[in-house]
């Protein structure tokens, strides 16, 4: 089997692509936080964000988050080809400033939770989960 040119460079161009599409995927992760926080400093603590260590299926992932005292929960998956995974808004009459739901993830990456609270400050966690089978078309 042999090469030619174009076939050499056309092989070149695809490797660097597919370096390049981590960085900008976590690119997109970064603009969709600093549109919820309005660039804000984000602190730790505060917020407990609850997913797998290990999922056997990124189909189907479940995640937790507690975050007392919070207005909003931004949840981003850095990894994901869209990171914007959900936002929760909890009124003042909500019981508690808690939710679960069940996510896609193209792969291993980090979860991260992004809290606003009643004072107008921002908390985060975040949990990388290792995933084997891949849900968004992994």
């Amino acid at each position: 089997m042999s090469f030619s040119r174009r076939d050499t460079l056309a092989l070149g161009a695809g490797a660097v692509a597919l370096t390049v599409l981590p960085l900008r995927a976590s690119a997109a992760a970064d603009e969709i936080i600093a549109a919820f926080t309005g660039g804000a400093d984000i602190g730790d603590g505060g917020v407990t964000l609850t997913a797998p260590e290990i999922a056997e299926n990124g189909n189907t992932v479940p995640v937790g988050i507690d975050a007392p005292g919070a207005a909003a929960v931004l949840i981003v998956a850095s990894g994901n080809p869209n990171p914007n995974v959900a936002t929760f808004n909890f009124g003042e009459l909500a019981g508690s400033q808690s939710a679960s739901t069940r996510i896609r993830l193209a792969g291993t990456q980090d979860v991260m939770a992004i809290a606003k609270m009643a004072d107008g400050s921002f908390k985060k966690a975040s949990q990388t989960v290792k995933v084997t089978i891949g849900g968004c078309g992994g």
